[in-house]
């Protein structure tokens, strides 16, 4: 059945204004996005041709307890990883329930009431357990060696809570220095792990 001309035309505006409302302002990025916080200068050093081997960078991670996972010798990338348990603080409190009705019978007779019950549960693990795992990345070059590093954080039910950068001036200060075979100090290395 056609629509009379003013039922077409207020159509025919329906649909471009559905349309404008719809695809909204898009436009393209301006510039790409930024490591926040910018890594420390630290992290980039330069060396003597020669003087450092993927091998080396291998044995400091695993003295830091990181986990290897991926060596590349034709372009010098050593990453790893090292997960621990960890508490995510800003989980959603547990609130208790309180009431329900209860239904029972017995000898022919039904009662129906209410009641207050405390449970003990297991599960996969409570509300403040979670996963922080700490990637770092080092590329040796001919010239020079840089060292990146993540931490992210995994709520109870492996969901992404937390993400930054970890680049900091004392984790790669230390990582330096036990790869130059230097004493590192204990204060700096626990609090830049």
């Amino acid at each position: 059945m056609p629509l009379p001309y003013g039922g077409a035309r207020l159509q025919a505006w329906s649909v471009a204004a559905l349309t404008l409302l719809l695809a909204g302002c898009q436009t393209a990025p301006t510039s790409m996005p930024v490591a926040e916080p910018a890594p420390s200068a630290s992290c980039h050093w330069t060396i003597t041709p020669g003087s450092t081997s993927l091998a080396a960078v291998v044995d400091v991670l695993e003295n830091r307890d990181f986990l290897v996972r991926d060596t590349d010798t034709e372009l010098g990338v050593v990453s790893a990883d090292r997960a621990e348990r960890a508490v995510y603080h800003n989980a959603d409190a547990i609130r208790p329930h309180i009431g329900g009705v209860i239904v029972g019978g017995s000898g022919g007779y039904i009662g129906v009431g209410t009641g207050i019950g405390i449970g003990i549960g297991g599960g996969r693990g409570t509300i403040d357990d979670a996963t922080r795992i700490e990637r770092v990345s080092v590329a040796v070059g001919e010239t020079d060696i840089r060292v990146t590093r993540d931490i992210r954080l995994y709520d109870w039910a492996g969901d992404l809570r937390e993400s930054r950068t970890a680049s900091d001036a004392h984790f790669c200060q230390d990582f330096r220095a036990q790869l130059e075979g230097r004493p590192v100090s204990t204060t700096a290395v626990e609090e830049g792990r």
